[in-house]
């Protein structure tokens, strides 16, 4: 093989992986809609679903079986003409808050987002008031003859 057929397959090798590829993880075409604009809604609701057995990637990204599932139960309710709005709010009646990969605001994920916050300051606070205390705390009285007298006996042997 001759130089030239070695940069150029080199070539092409680089440019492909450097070509970003779109794949949908849809691995059946019978499971897309008719309607590509019932299609393309399925899809942006999909992507907004989190698969429940990868839990970081969307229903619309993943190829698990329940992923597959969940996804002709979505193209399901956006053939029958539900909104957007309906299919998710079915979907998190269903399986809960936990299946959108971005929640919706509210006091509980308020609550999540701020208790790093909230724990540093209580740390501090405690660490503020025990070195306040421990400052505010009068010396220990000097020892008394005794003492000493005890004190360099134990320390003699």
């Amino acid at each position: 093989m001759s130089i030239r057929r070695k940069l150029a397959a080199l070539a092409a090798g680089l440019l492909l992986m450097a070509t970003p590829v779109l794949v949908l993880a849809v691995d059946d075409p019978s499971e897309m809609l008719p309607n590509p604009q019932q299609e393309a809604r399925a899809q942006a609701i999909g992507a907004q679903l989190r698969c429940l057995v990868c839990q970081n990637e969307s229903i619309e990204d993943s190829s698990a079986g329940l992923a597959r599932d969940l996804r002709r139960v979505v193209r399901e309710h956006v053939a029958k003409g539900e909104n957007n709005q309906q299919v998710m709010d079915w979907m998190v009646s269903r399986y809960g808050n936990f299946i959108r990969l971005k929640p919706a605001f509210s006091l509980g994920t308020l609550l999540l987002w701020a208790m790093p916050v909230l724990a540093l300051l209580m740390g501090l606070g405690t660490a503020f008031l025990f070195y306040r205390r421990r400052a505010a705390a009068p010396p220990p009285p000097p020892l008394t003859e005794d003492e000493k007298a005890r004190l360099a006996r134990l320390t003699k042997d």
